[in-house]
């Protein structure tokens, strides 16, 4: 598993329109930048590289590049997923905070994580968004800007795989126990063996007796 964490600023600028998380919100001011400038989804894709151990959004999408002008910033999230699962990971989960004073991001939460998963190609319920206000302090209470953070977790499916245990498509029986070893039996010889006869006493005196024949 994998977590990474995104931060981006944007500050308001008239004349152009206040995209947020892939919708377009109406307000008097636009966030200023060199796309739609679009800091929810910026925030996002930061997590996303952070987590895969990339480089950062300006690496990939640099603000000198003409053809990203004006681009939606979903795109670029679409391009980012891609990413991420070329180099083997899913993503598991993303959470993002808005810091905003102005405009309301409430009434247009579901929109925009429904745009937000539509582009990541994740269900809904695999995004969430949180908005809060600065409480008049800062270039936020000011309303000179928003600030988004956003933190994303993914999954490396090799790795889930290698760590499973790997299982036999057949039970293996247990080796069979080896039979002790049977000393081999002593050889015989194929003749009876003989009794042995103890001599008597009766023997012992024949035998010390010497008789002389008759003449």
């Amino acid at each position: 598993m994998r977590i990474g964490i995104g931060l981006d600023v944007h500050p308001f600028k008239r004349g152009r329109a206040c995209v947020l998380g892939g919708v377009t919100i109406p307000y008097e001011k636009g966030l200023d930048g060199h796309s739609d400038a679009d800091v929810c989804i910026h925030a996002l894709i930061d997590a996303l590289l952070s987590a895969c151990r990339l480089d950062d959004i300006g690496a990939y999408f640099p603000p000198t590049d003409p053809s990203l002008t004006g681009i939606s910033s979903l795109v670029l999230l679409e391009k980012v997923a891609a990413l991420v699962r070329t180099h083997g990971f899913e993503i598991v989960d993303c959470d993002l905070v808005i810091a905003a004073d102005a405009p309301r991001i409430s009434p247009h939460r579901s929109a925009m994580r429904a745009a937000m998963a539509a582009a990541l190609s994740i269900d809904v319920e695999q995004i969430g968004i949180k908005a809060t206000t600065c409480e008049g302090l800062g270039f936020v209470g000011r309303r000179e800007g928003i600030v988004a953070q956003a933190v994303a977790l993914l999954d490396k499916a090799a790795e889930a795989a290698s760590a499973a245990p790997v299982l036999s498509t057949c039970p293996t029986s247990a080796p069979a126990a080896s039979a002790p070893e049977t000393p081999a039996p002593a050889v015989m010889s194929s003749a009876p063996a003989q009794p042995v006869e103890t001599p008597t006493a009766q023997d012992s005196a024949r035998t010390s007796t010497t008789h002389t024949p008759a003449h």
